[in-house]
Protein backbone atom coordinates (compact mmCIF):
# COMPACT_ATOMS: atom_id res chain seq x y z
CA UNK A 1 0.00 0.00 0.00
CA UNK A 2 3.24 2.39 0.70
CA UNK A 3 4.56 1.84 -2.97
CA UNK A 4 1.23 2.60 -4.14
CA UNK A 5 0.83 6.15 -2.38
CA UNK A 6 4.41 6.90 -3.16
CA UNK A 7 3.84 6.11 -6.89
CA UNK A 8 0.63 7.92 -6.91
CA UNK A 9 2.50 11.32 -4.61
CA UNK A 10 5.31 11.14 -7.60
CA UNK A 11 2.90 10.89 -10.61
CA UNK A 12 1.07 13.88 -9.04
CA UNK A 13 4.21 15.86 -8.10
CA UNK A 14 5.28 15.52 -12.40
CA UNK A 15 1.86 16.33 -13.51
CA UNK A 16 2.14 19.57 -11.20
CA UNK A 17 5.84 20.34 -12.53
CA UNK A 18 4.58 19.22 -16.24
CA UNK A 19 3.15 22.15 -17.19
CA UNK A 20 1.65 22.14 -20.83
CA UNK A 21 5.36 23.51 -22.69
CA UNK A 22 5.54 24.42 -25.79
CA UNK A 23 7.85 25.96 -28.46
CA UNK A 24 6.89 29.29 -29.31
CA UNK A 25 10.07 30.60 -30.49
CA UNK A 26 10.56 31.53 -34.12
CA UNK A 27 13.50 33.78 -35.59
CA UNK A 28 11.41 35.81 -38.07
CA UNK A 29 9.26 36.33 -34.91
CA UNK A 30 12.19 37.59 -32.72
CA UNK A 31 13.66 39.62 -35.56
CA UNK A 32 10.45 41.49 -36.12
CA UNK A 33 9.60 42.23 -32.75
CA UNK A 34 13.25 43.31 -32.63
CA UNK A 35 12.70 45.59 -35.45
CA UNK A 36 9.18 46.94 -34.32
CA UNK A 37 11.38 48.01 -31.43
CA UNK A 38 10.06 45.92 -28.25
CA UNK A 39 11.23 44.27 -25.48
CA UNK A 40 11.82 40.81 -26.33
CA UNK A 41 11.83 37.96 -23.18
CA UNK A 42 13.00 34.48 -24.15
CA UNK A 43 12.74 31.96 -22.21
CA UNK A 44 14.32 28.71 -22.12
CA UNK A 45 12.66 25.25 -20.31
CA UNK A 46 12.83 21.23 -20.47
CA UNK A 47 10.13 18.87 -19.81
CA UNK A 48 9.74 18.08 -15.56
CA UNK A 49 11.16 20.64 -14.69
CA UNK A 50 10.17 22.68 -11.88
CA UNK A 51 12.20 25.82 -11.92
CA UNK A 52 11.30 25.83 -15.67
CA UNK A 53 7.40 25.66 -14.39
CA UNK A 54 7.58 28.33 -12.01
CA UNK A 55 9.38 30.28 -14.33
CA UNK A 56 7.08 29.94 -17.05
CA UNK A 57 4.25 30.81 -14.10
CA UNK A 58 5.29 34.42 -13.49
CA UNK A 59 6.08 35.16 -17.06
CA UNK A 60 2.75 33.91 -18.01
CA UNK A 61 0.68 36.37 -15.38
CA UNK A 62 2.87 38.94 -16.37
CA UNK A 63 1.78 38.36 -20.14
CA UNK A 64 -2.10 38.02 -18.58
CA UNK A 65 -1.87 40.59 -16.52
CA UNK A 66 -0.32 43.64 -18.76
CA UNK A 67 1.17 45.60 -16.15
CA UNK A 68 2.60 45.83 -12.48
CA UNK A 69 1.31 48.71 -10.65
CA UNK A 70 1.86 51.79 -12.90
CA UNK A 71 4.03 50.18 -15.19
CA UNK A 72 2.49 48.49 -18.40
CA UNK A 73 3.73 45.08 -19.94
CA UNK A 74 2.30 45.61 -22.86
CA UNK A 75 5.41 46.45 -25.66
CA UNK A 76 6.49 43.13 -24.77
CA UNK A 77 6.77 39.71 -27.15
CA UNK A 78 7.13 36.50 -24.74
CA UNK A 79 8.89 33.50 -26.31
CA UNK A 80 9.95 30.37 -24.61
CA UNK A 81 11.91 27.23 -26.27
CA UNK A 82 12.46 24.30 -25.30
CA UNK A 83 16.43 23.82 -24.07
CA UNK A 84 16.90 20.78 -26.37
CA UNK A 85 16.34 22.42 -29.51
CA UNK A 86 20.26 23.30 -29.98
CA UNK A 87 19.58 25.88 -33.12
CA UNK A 88 17.66 28.17 -30.85
CA UNK A 89 20.04 27.01 -27.64
CA UNK A 90 23.10 27.70 -29.61
CA UNK A 91 21.66 30.90 -31.45
CA UNK A 92 21.59 32.78 -27.80
CA UNK A 93 24.38 30.51 -26.68
CA UNK A 94 22.03 28.78 -23.78
CA UNK A 95 23.14 25.88 -21.88
CA UNK A 96 20.68 25.77 -19.05
CA UNK A 97 17.23 25.37 -18.71
CA UNK A 98 15.36 28.01 -16.96
CA UNK A 99 17.41 30.56 -18.27
CA UNK A 100 16.23 34.00 -19.24
CA UNK A 101 17.17 36.75 -21.37
CA UNK A 102 15.48 39.83 -22.32
CA UNK A 103 16.32 42.19 -24.72
CA UNK A 104 15.59 45.82 -25.68
CA UNK A 105 16.06 46.79 -29.12
CA UNK A 106 18.92 44.52 -30.70
CA UNK A 107 21.07 44.49 -27.52
CA UNK A 108 20.63 41.93 -24.78
CA UNK A 109 19.85 43.69 -21.27
CA UNK A 110 19.63 40.90 -18.66
CA UNK A 111 20.21 37.21 -18.35
CA UNK A 112 19.60 34.87 -15.44
CA UNK A 113 19.85 31.16 -15.10
CA UNK A 114 17.26 29.54 -12.50
CA UNK A 115 15.29 32.72 -11.63
CA UNK A 116 11.78 32.04 -10.21
CA UNK A 117 11.29 34.73 -7.95
CA UNK A 118 8.37 36.92 -8.95
CA UNK A 119 9.90 39.94 -7.77
CA UNK A 120 13.13 39.72 -8.93
CA UNK A 121 12.03 38.54 -12.60
CA UNK A 122 9.34 41.77 -12.81
CA UNK A 123 12.33 44.46 -11.39
CA UNK A 124 14.41 43.05 -14.75
CA UNK A 125 11.30 43.89 -16.84
CA UNK A 126 11.00 47.45 -15.59
CA UNK A 127 14.36 47.74 -15.94
CA UNK A 128 14.60 47.27 -19.31
CA UNK A 129 11.37 49.41 -20.30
Amino acid sequence: MRKIFTLIFCLFAFSINAMEKETTFKKELFDKAQADNKIVIVSSWIKYCSSCASQMKVLNKAKKEGKLSDIEFTNIEYFVFDVTNKEIADLFNIQYQTTLLIFKGNKEVYRSIGETTEDLIYEAIKASI
